[in-house]
């Protein structure tokens, strides 16, 4: 079985969806996007077994749901810059450092909503987003205070805090009469895998798996407080909650843990779904990118779309348009702690890209979703080379501006990962 594939109960798939002329988003529509580090693609709304997120898995049922949505990237830094960005991380003037910084010569599409009169709220629960250069664009741009920085782990709680500064951010009164776009990405679910207990959530078991689902029920709670407080504002009514992650999280797969340094399916496959009131509910099986999310953002506020993003609204299919196959692309630059790798996702297959030699190997996505039987010749693996080495051209690659050698050769020097 493919990972997240759902055997949740089912809403209507997009083939069922009606024909006609999408409708456009409503002229004071809001919208806020929760993304949640680490949070896999198989969740309880895709057919896993355990109910550890009730409230995410309420919203899911309300919502325009991808059941293939990829992240941008295989780990936060690269994930966010791209989603921020509307390109590919390899694309936009960066660091070479696995903390990378983001310089202000990067358009952000916030810095568009803000230059149209839209107000921008954020806040972050990681000492990262201090430096990464994710401000950009924002009137309001807030870090969780007292946070430990801890360059290989996180052992920080967040989500209480982090909740709180969410809601104090969108009593802002004038709210009630300005459009605004807020951005809240939670940190609970990202290693170390926390016990809450004292918080009245049982351990689920002793194995790594266990304790990160109970980190995800954790966030849900949360993220549910975070609900009830929109749905009891005024703009409540008009406001789209996205839902999605910045990469998924490795328990063992191809001997590897955590995440980052690879895109296998389980570090990029991800939730990705959108509720905008009175759109109708359904499940749409094409594989989509985190990359669309700019260019979605920018239309629902009724904005033209930048032309340096390379993404593509999603809006329409919101609004029951038939979604188009295309391609989606995973990249993760070289940086001072790991080679280069880049896949391509058409259909049911995904190739990927190893090392600045970009050695590839196939993988047919139905036979094989764990990616453990490699395809290096034949028909389809020439057809697929061929796809992929077009698109390689179409890519404007930005070489880091810091790092040195470490980011020629993939070295890492520890006392230079962070910024």
């Amino acid at each position: 079985m493919p990972l997240a594939s759902s055997s949740a109960p089912p809403l209507p798939s997009a083939k069922e969806a009606p024909s006609a002329v999408p409708a456009k988003p409503p002229a004071n529509l809001n919208v806020l996007v929760l993304s949640i580090d680490s949070l896999r693609a198989d969740m309880p709304w895709a057919g896993y077994p355990r109910a550890i997120a009730p409230r995410l898995t309420e919203l899911e049922k309300r919502s325009v749901s991808y059941t293939r949505a990829y992240a941008i990237s295989s780990y936060t830094s690269m994930s966010l810059g791209g989603f921020l960005g509307g390109r590919l991380p390899s694309e936009l003037k960066r660091s070479g450092y696995f903390f990378g910084t983001y310089p202000e010569a990067n358009l952000f599409f916030p810095e568009i909503l803000a230059g149209k009169g839209i107000r921008t709220l954020s806040a972050h629960a990681h000492a990262y987003f201090n430096s990464a250069g994710f401000n950009q664009g924002f009137d309001k741009y807030e870090i969780v205070p007292g946070i430990k920085f801890d360059n290989t782990t996180d052992p920080n709680v967040t989500s209480p805090q982090h909740e709180a500064i969410a809601e104090r951010l969108l009593s802002d009164p004038a709210l009630d009469t300005t459009r605004f776009f807020a951005w809240f990405h939670f940190l609970d679910p990202h290693d170390q895998y926390l016990s809450h207990e004292k918080d009245g959530i049982p351990p689920y078991g002793k194995t790594l798996r266990d304790r990160y689902d109970a980190e995800v029920t954790f966030t849900d709670q949360w993220l549910g407080k975070l609900f009830d407080f929109v749905e009891s504002k005024p703009w409540g009514k008009h406001t789209a909650i996205v839902i999605t992650s910045d990469h998924g999280e490795g328990f063992g797969e191809h001997g590897r843990y955590s995440h980052g340094f690879e895109i296998w399916e389980n570090l990029v496959r991800i939730p990705l779904f959108v509720m905008i009131p009175g759109v109708t509910p359904r499940r749409i099986d094409t594989p989509r990118s985190t990359l669309d999310l700019a260019p979605t953002i920018l239309e629902l506020f009724g904005l033209p779309p930048e032309p340096s993003f390379t993404g593509k609204s999603l809006v329409p299919e919101f609004y029951g348009g038939a979604p188009e196959e295309r391609d989606v692309i995973v990249d993760l630059p070289m940086t001072s702690n790991n080679d280069k790798r880049r896949a391509l996702v058409h259909g049911k297959w995904k190739i990927m890209a190893f090392g600045k030699e970009e050695s590839l190997k196939l993988f047919d996505l139905e036979a094989d979703p764990q990616e453990n039987s490699p395809i290096l010749r034949g028909e389809d693996f020439d057809a697929m080379a061929k796809r992929y080495r077009a698109f390689s051209k179409t890519v404007t690659e930005v070489a880091p501006y810091a790092c040195g050698e470490n980011c020629l050769n993939g070295a890492y020097e520890k006392k230079k990962a962070a910024p």
